[in-house]
């Protein structure tokens, strides 16, 4: 099941069937069943109040992710400050929504195990959030 949950913010306009049934074909790409995906979307002052409570960092991010995954399924809590996504879109020159929807894929490509704190692994990551993206139809 995936969730998406307002935490103290407005809930971004989301077709969430749509976007739930993308994040279940992006998922099955990599041999994965969707099992509870919890995305919480919150003001960057959240987002920095859970980066140093439970990772210990001490920085604004666009997201966090928490993975329970087991080998066969994905699931997680997934935190997204609609704050940056707004400001990166602005800094990128794309839409709110474009931005939105690559970060909930970012989240659910960190459920499958994908990296992005090495270049290599970052442009890595970019690509598939890029090929996840052409599939949003």
């Amino acid at each position: 099941m995936v969730s998406f949950i307002a935490d103290s913010i407005e809930m971004p306009a989301l077709d969430e069937r749509k976007v739930t049934r993308w994040i279940r074909s992006v998922a099955a790409d990599y041999n994965f069943a969707v099992g509870n995906i919890n995305y919480i979307f919150c003001s960057d002052e959240r987002e920095l109040e859970v980066n140093r409570q439970f990772l210990g960092h001490d920085y604004y991010t666009d997201v966090i992710t928490f993975d329970y995954s087991t080998p066969s399924t994905l699931s997680g809590d997934i935190f997204i400050s609609l704050d940056t996504v707004r400001s990166n879109a602005e800094m990128v020159g794309t839409s709110f929504e474009n931005e939105l929807l690559r970060i909930l894929i970012h989240g659910v490509l960190h459920l499958t195990g994908q990296g992005d704190k090495t270049p290599e692994t970052k442009a890595q990551m970019t690509a598939k959030e890029e090929h996840a993206l052409a599939l949003y139809k």
